[in-house]
């Protein structure tokens, strides 16, 4: 799949380094043979690290963020 940090290249990104988010708040959008896919947080936590570059492939069971709970 394709990797989405903003539902368009005009919107800020979903979540930031350093952003405490919600369980449920959607962090990215995966694109998958076409498909826009949320990708929402499991729990509340604070992201740490960005590990994928928006816009770039990624894989199935890639980590994308670096969290800790928050």
């Amino acid at each position: 799949g394709v990797f989405y940090r903003s539902p368009s290249p005009q919107s800020p990104a979903f979540a930031k380094e350093g952003d405490v988010v919600d369980a449920g708040v959607t962090l990215c959008i995966i694109e998958a043979m076409k498909v826009m896919n949320e990708i929402k947080a499991e729990k509340r936590c604070r992201i740490v690290k960005v590990l994928v570059e928006n816009t770039k492939p990624v894989n199935n069971g890639q980590a994308l963020f670096e969290i800790e709970s928050a």
